[in-house]
């Protein structure tokens, strides 16, 4: 008895992919399929990094398939393909970097670098090849907090620098060139400058995804970034309370008015839980993120509670995800850095509308 065409669609349809919300086939994951009498043969292939999703989608297409009518042998393959994204309008994707991903705020204050270093040491652990950029001239973090305070390297061709590998990242910053204490009192053209060196000039090596830590706010780096770096999408790091929420919309219209998809939204300090008692307690207010992201119509990627040890932690130079990798924060990073790049994948690729023209008008 041959295998039907239709009873294999109906086990693909059944196969939800956690991350994108949509099932296998409808995601465009599965790349081929024969059907050989008796025999089956699927490979799939995700576009996004996630060993364990391989191992859990591997027996569920197995333990289906084997129960249709007909079958006798079932050969699946599932595997990782990473492509380049779409990027702004006259821009293509910088040599070397598959995609470009900028984790912005509204505002200072709200975690947005210790959640930016999170998610690249997050997606290496998945098996990515993963580049950190910091771009916060005026206020370099990441120096610190993967606990580097050397020099990098030039290049071999003596027109570059080499990233700083910490971790598995590749990784470059502002902070790697001056001392820590000497301030950058640059105007915004020198800084928008730096930024842009900074990015082609180190030689970043074979690309799947850089994390840009952006200073908050949205000016002159933001906007230049827009305007001049291919960056397939952005995630926007907020806390619950009103003050940061309110920023937050600004960072996210920012985003959406050039273009660049918003991957979603990130709840840092959700809750904080003593560590004397265990007791939870919104001290920021609650569900902020939630509202922010159905009002906008955009992903909520998931929170991370006000936990002391993401500070000492980050303070110490080995961040959270290096510092206990099997612990519930670095999990929590990890899922939510999946979540980001599966969206990523799941953006349909079309043109990208030019960036606008900026009009200051007098009320």
């Amino acid at each position: 008895m041959s295998i039907g065409r239709e009873q294999v669609n109906q086990v693909l349809a059944s196969c939800i992919d956690p991350y994108v919300g949509l099932d296998i086939l409808a995601a465009g994951w599965v790349r081929d399929l024969q059907i050989m009498g008796d025999r089956l043969q699927i490979v799939v292939s995700l576009a996004y990094p996630s060993p364990k999703y391989i191992r859990e989608l591997t027996t569920e297409l197995q333990q289906k398939l084997s129960s249709l009518t007909g079958v006798k042998q079932v050969e699946v393959t599932v595997g990782t393909e990473i492509l380049s994204q779409s990027v702004q309008r006259r821009l293509v994707p910088l040599a070397g970097v598959k995609n470009i991903i900028a984790v912005a705020s509204g505002k200072g204050g709200v975690g947005k670098s210790a959640t930016a270093v999170n998610l690249a040491l997050a997606l290496a652990a998945e098996g990515a090849k993963v580049a950190l950029l910091d771009a916060d001239i005026y206020g370099p973090s990441q120096p610190r907090m993967l606990g580097f305070s050397g020099r990098p390297e030039r290049s071999a061709d003596g027109k570059g620098m080499e990233p700083v590998i910490r971790y598995g990242l590749q990784t470059m910053s502002v902070g790697y060139l001056i001392d820590d204490d000497q301030p950058m009192i640059w105007r915004g053209p020198m800084v928008t400058q730096a930024l842009t060196q900074l990015l082609q000039e180190t030689r970043w090596h074979d690309i799947d995804y850089m994390i840009i830590d952006l200073p908050p706010g949205t000016g002159d780096i933001q906007l230049s970034l827009c305007q001049q770096i291919p960056v397939a999408g952005a995630v926007i790091v907020t806390t619950p309370q009103d003050i940061a929420l309110l920023d937050a919309r600004k960072g996210l219209r920012m985003f959406q008015k050039v273009e660049v998809p918003v991957l979603g939204i990130v709840e840092n300090m959700s809750t904080h839980i003593c560590t004397q008692c265990g007791h939870e307690e919104a001290i920021f207010g609650h569900g902020g993120g939630h509202r922010l992201a159905e009002q906008y119509d955009v992903p909520f990627l998931g929170d991370i509670p006000l936990d002391i040890r993401i500070r000492e932690q980050s303070d110490s130079g080995r961040p959270t995800v290096v510092a206990d990798p099997d612990g519930l924060l670095s999990q929590a990073y990890r899922e939510i850095a999946l979540r980001a790049v599966a969206r990523l994948a799941a953006v349909p690729v079309g043109e990208v509308a030019a960036f606008p023209e900026i009009l200051l008008l007098d009320d």
